[in-house]
């Protein structure tokens, strides 16, 4: 028999990508290993020449303080009730500048990253702090812009933060790259997040994303799916780290490979939800599509689908049983096709599961129980029309029901794709006008 072809089954799968969270007050280490209590500058050889502070009031430092810890306490009245008027009104512009940027986190953790952003620039504006305490709101500011989706403004930050600040580490490069990422500067983005995993030996999972999906985007196919690859090996049990592998190998178009990990998954018991059964069938059948004889990957499509379902993996939705009717139509295993086009059928938003089950039961001489199915079909709506009713006329003519064959073709004659075929077969038929 031969099968009609079937639409593109499987779309690239998007990557997963985090933003960065909510960066704590005057954090001072960026990734960089040590001691919060040692006491060597963070910035020693900074270009920015370091001020004298000014704060000697220590009512006003002890209001800072505790404005500071309620920041860090999440307690945003006490915080904003200390901090708000040394912001404005303090003597110090050092207190002033800390309060800003107090201030800026509680906006930010209200989702207000607008205001955040601009208490935190005014902050550093003030130009009053000491090196360390300024190059660490300056990484947080291209933090917030980050968060704000301002990315060209993150990367012109952070590389400000760099230069002046004379610093390198694997956080401030990532971040970079996961700006370039979303502007769709994928070269700029692989540069960066390239450094960043160089720099450690525990890089972030989302900055493998990000890199994956940068080279997947600019054209790297085999790039992604070894990296994805390395990951899977240096993490055999992560979820994330096989659909990851999985979907770079099938925007490369490695589909032998991607089954052979699923595989793999399925066999150890790692391949535990519904959509990964699913895609591991839809994959079988994209490569049985590929070759000489798609009768083997469809059946092992059709089993995949059996032991999802028999496992309470898959459920018995429309789109799964289709799928497993597909399969099995494929297979050769006609009775089986049948038999889970049917069950489909009482949820299908369209016809085209009756119409696969009356062309199959055409095939098996079961015109009566044909005809009925591709009526219900095309009454339900299809998408080749024309092709439904060359069948309803097929069935018609088993039934020795000329005429109504004769009806149904000139339906088939209306549509352009089968309007040759349908009028061949009426002037043949002496049925021509």
């Amino acid at each position: 028999m031969k099968h009609a072809p079937f639409l593109k089954l499987l779309s690239g799968a998007a990557l997963a990508l985090a933003l960065v969270s909510s960066p704590a007050i005057a954090r001072d280490r960026h990734g960089d290993q040590g001691s919060k209590d040692t006491k060597q500058a963070l910035y020693p050889n900074a270009t920015r020449k370091e001020p004298k502070l000014d704060l000697s009031s220590q009512k006003e430092q002890k209001k800072l303080n505790d404005g500071l810890d309620a920041v860090n306490a999440g307690d945003k009245d006490k915080a904003m009730q200390l901090l708000q008027p040394l912001a404005q009104e303090a003597d110090s512009k050092y207190a002033r500048s800390l309060a800003l940027q107090g201030i800026a986190n509680l906006k930010y953790n209200d989702g207000d990253l607008k205001g955040a952003i601009a208490s935190l620039k005014q902050s550093l504006d003030i130009g009053v702090m000491p090196n360390d305490t300024y190059f660490q709101l300056e990484y947080e500011l291209a933090q917030f812009y980050l968060a704000d989706e301002q990315y060209q403004q993150s990367i012109d930050t952070i590389e400000k933060w760099r230069s002046e600040g004379k610093r390198e580490t694997a956080e401030s490069y990532a971040l970079e790259g996961n700006a370039y990422y979303r502007l769709e500067k994928y070269p700029e983005a692989i540069t960066a997040m390239k450094k960043a995993v160089s720099m450690t030996d525990k890089p972030e999972s989302s900055w493998n994303q990000i890199l994956m999906a940068s080279y997947s985007e600019s054209g790297q196919a085999d790039q992604a799916a070894q990296l994805a690859q390395q990951q899977l090996a240096a993490n055999p049990n992560d979820t994330t780290a096989l659909s990851n592998a999985v979907a770079v190998m099938m925007q490369a178009q490695k589909y032998p490979e991607a089954i052979k990990l699923m595989e793999q998954a399925r066999a150890s018991g790692a391949l535990k939800d519904e959509k990964s059964y699913v895609n591991l069938a839809k994959l079988y059948l994209i490569t049985g599509q590929n070759s000489d004889d798609p009768k083997p990957s469809a059946k092992k499509a059709e089993g995949v689908l059996d032991d999802g379902m028999a496992k309470g993996i898959v459920s018995s939705s429309y789109g799964n049983l289709k799928l497993l009717g597909d399969a099995s139509y494929i297979a050769g295993d006609e009775s089986k096709a049948i038999a889970s086009y049917k069950k489909a059928m009482p949820m299908a938003k369209d016809g085209e599961a009756a119409i696969r089950a009356g062309q199959l039961l055409i095939s098996q001489q079961k015109y009566s129980e044909a005809k009925t199915l591709i009526k219900q079909g095309i009454d339900k709506g299809v998408q080749h029309k024309g092709t439904a009713y060359m069948l309803l006329a097929e069935a018609e003519r088993g039934l020795k029901n000329k005429a109504g064959a004769i009806a149904a073709m000139k339906q088939a004659a209306q549509d352009p794709d089968t309007a040759a075929k349908a009028k061949a077969w009426l002037k043949q038929a002496g049925a021509g006008k």
